[in-house]
């Protein structure tokens, strides 16, 4: 039997709702009393309506009767699993498939997985019945069923058939376009491609943006492969496979995605920038970075989605702590030199530059950026971007720079000598000026400017230091649980300092609300120096990067991965994550 004796075959109502809650001891009879006089008619399903009452529950009363606890709690009363639906997780063009929206939401229904011999349904109304055999005939596959919120059900059903009837409507259009496929087979008499500005196409674009900044992806990628496109999003710096389109749509959907970023929709042999403006579902504006790359299968496209809450961040926020915080900020309270941030791609250096320009930004200061390209459009800037077409180099906008009385310059990266010459003349003039280069850690920054060319003696004479940083998944508040603190993890961790090691380590689980991944954002780990006399004395054109990284050990500066072991001595990453974006201290 699944269903308890309080709750009768078919759908679920008030009253018996109530009344099971009641049994089960969740609702006290006066709770249910109140609950029926003020609960409210509608179409909504009987755990939406009363979920809205946010009655106490009585099994913990700490906590509220959510939707979601309503819901664990009917699937336990029925006997049947509850699951959260992940939607990077559902195959849309398998599970569309196994029914018709019409019937789906005839039956509240929803396929989440589909196996070999099983298919996995959720439902908000698992006592009602009739839908089984019809299913079972269709899909060749027996029905594992669980219970899911209808509030899920209802919106994700409504999206993903959407979505696919957008993408079957595309493939069913036929207009002239070139795909663009190196290995393109020429059929005759087949123009079965798809046009940027087709409302179906419109429709994806627009699920594509919304569905990415309600999972909170900092990057889109549509990538084109022989037969599909392959759409990924990547949150919290992992990325996750979305949605596959047959290769036209995909072309369709970078094409229109061109038209709106003002590129050029015609050119598809040669890479371009772009960027789109627009709103999250809450009305919030949302900058999007574009970048296209020609491949063997099409263009490929990569959209950088920026939060505009990054300018408002403190340092605190960013993850700036302790030894770390107070070289940053004596850095910026110089007037001249040059401050160095370094890191690979997405580690958070451009977020830090913003955030600093953001505080040194007064009424008193003119701060002038030049970038490639500008990443965020701030009122509060004078930004410039480079153009190689017209020969505007870094080298060039820095000249350029300098005859605009300048206090602040930012650099978007030294790449060339000619350009640290600049950097390093803009800081001679009295200019403070903030820059990044690529490398592993903070003091091979300096060994980057020599083999750049730039002399050992206009580099201590300008340097004010260098900082690296990482990011790292920061571990999900609501559901992360304690781990045994293993001694030798630790020592690999903290090497070559020692500190007592904490009594516990953090570990994820996976909940609601971090998408059953355990994690939740991101923090920053950092390294960083200023250049003391000690330090600047070690600075010759034959400089030893070791060397110069073990004194500047010895003035204080604290490796990225020991900054790594007190995120994870305070509870906020797990050692694998520090592993897994540090480099070993050697």
């Amino acid at each position: 039997m699944l269903a308890a004796a309080t709750l009768l075959p078919g759908r679920l109502d008030i009253d018996s709702v109530l009344r099971a809650l009641q049994d089960d001891g969740r609702l006290s009879a006066e709770q249910t009393d109140r609950a029926r006089r003020k609960v409210r008619p509608g179409k909504e399903h009987p755990l939406q309506r009363l979920a809205m009452l946010e009655l106490t529950d009585l099994a913990n009363p700490a906590k509220k009767l959510s939707l979601n606890a309503l819901t664990q709690w009917l699937a336990g009363h029925v006997g049947l699993p509850y699951r959260n639906i992940d939607p990077l997780k559902v195959d849309v063009t398998r599970i569309t498939d196994v029914m018709s929206y019409e019937f789906a939401r005839r039956y509240n229904l929803l396929p989440l997985v589909i196996e070999d011999e099983v298919v996995e349904i959720a439902t908000s109304e698992p006592l009602l019945t009739g839908w089984e055999d019809a299913i079972e005939q269709v899909s060749r596959r027996s029905i594992r069923k669980v219970v899911s919120s209808p509030e899920d059900i209802d919106r994700f059903s409504l999206e993903f058939y959407a979505l696919n009837r957008s993408v079957t409507g595309a493939v069913g259009r036929k207009t002239a376009a070139g795909i663009g496929n190196f290995e393109q087979l020429v059929e005759l008499g087949n123009l079965q491609n798809v046009e940027a500005n087709d409302e179906h196409i419109v429709n994806i674009v627009d699920w594509l943006f919304q569905y990415a900044f309600d999972q909170r992806a900092s990057d889109i990628h549509v990538e084109p492969r022989r037969d599909y496109a392959h759409i990924r999003f990547r949150i919290d710096g992992i990325l996750h496979a979305v949605y596959q389109m047959p290769i036209q749509v995909g072309q369709a959907v970078v094409s229109r995605i061109k038209i709106l970023g003002r590129m050029n929709v015609a050119e598809k042999r040669k890479p371009q920038d772009g960027r789109v403006k627009t709103k999250t579902p809450e009305g919030q504006e949302v900058e999007l970075r574009l970048s296209t790359l020609p491949t063997a299968f099409g263009e490929k496209l990569v959209m950088r989605i920026f939060d505009p809450e990054v300018l408002q961040k403190s340092f605190a926020a960013l993850g700036l702590q302790d030894e770390d915080l107070n070289n940053w900020k004596q850095m910026i309270r110089n007037p001249n030199g040059i401050i160095l941030v370094t890191g690979p791609t997405g580690s958070g250096k451009t977020t830090t530059l913003y955030s600093t320009l953001r505080t040194l930004a007064t009424p008193e200061v003119n701060v002038c950026t030049i970038e490639d390209p500008i990443e965020m459009v701030e009122p509060a800037f004078n930004q410039m971007q480079i153009q190689q077409n017209i020969d505007l180099s870094f080298a060039d906008g820095i000249r350029a720079l300098m005859r605009q009385d300048p206090d602040i310059i930012m650099i978007g990266e030294i790449r060339d000598l000619e350009t640290a010459q600049m950097a390093v003349q803009a800081a001679l003039t009295g200019h403070l000026v903030l820059s990044t280069v690529h490398t592993n850690d903070a003091p091979t920054a300096i060994t980057r400017l020599l083999d750049l060319g730039v002399p050992s003696y206009l580099i201590k004479a300008t340097v004010l230091g260098a900082m690296a940083q990482r990011l790292v998944r920061t571990l999900c508040p609501h559901c992360k649980t304690t781990t045994e603190a293993s001694d030798e993890v630790w020592q690999q961790l903290v090497k070559p300092w020692s500190a007592p090691k904490p009594a516990s380590f953090y570990q994820p689980v996976g909940c609601l609300e971090c998408r059953n991944t355990g994690y939740l954002g991101r923090s920053g780990l950092y390294e960083s120096f200023l250049m003391s006399g000690e330090l600047a004395g070690l600075v010759t054109d034959d400089c030893d990067p070791q060397r110069f990284r073990k004194h500047a050990i010895k003035q204080g500066m604290l490796s990225l991965r020991l900054s790594g072991a007190r995120k994870v001595a305070a509870g906020l990453t797990t050692p694998e994550e520090v592993f897994r974006v540090t480099p070993e201290v050697r």
